[in-house]
């Protein structure tokens, strides 16, 4: 089985993830622009009992568009946002693809908030399932 280790820029926060992501996406609503710094976010998610956390981690929840509330999981030394769970999706925890550091981590397969993309941010064109 294969093992995920996905940390914050400093790496005192991380998590182990066995076995491959149920979903990874790509999402370009404003808030994970915000959360990013970046155009948009790449998240893959992970039945909760196959994650495993070390470090300190401070949390900062939000309601998104839908209602419903995530609460995200960062570092207090460097700043980095490393996971979340959404109320939404019990039993799953999201982690933020960039901290694997992994540029042969699996593609995403769902782009979700497209009407917020930036024009220029991702093709509409790539094989992979597309929502507004």
């Amino acid at each position: 089985m294969t093992t995920h280790r996905a940390s914050c820029s400093c790496g005192q926060l991380g998590i182990t993830c066995e076995g491959d992501p149920v979903r990874v996406s790509i999402c370009h609503c404003l808030a994970c622009q915000q959360r990013t710094g970046s155009a948009f976010g790449v998240q893959a998610r992970f039945a909760s009992e196959r994650v495993t956390f070390f470090g300190d981690a401070t949390e900062f929840a939000r309601v998104g568009d839908s209602g419903g509330r995530a609460t995200f999981r960062f570092c207090p030394r460097c700043g980095s946002t490393v996971f979340w769970e959404a109320d939404g999706i019990p039993g799953f925890v999201t982690v933020a693809v960039g901290a694997f550091a992994d540029p042969g981590f699996k593609a995403p397969q769902v782009s979700v908030y497209e009407e917020r993309r930036h024009a220029w941010a991702i093709s509409p064109d790539l094989d992979i399932e597309h929502f507004d």
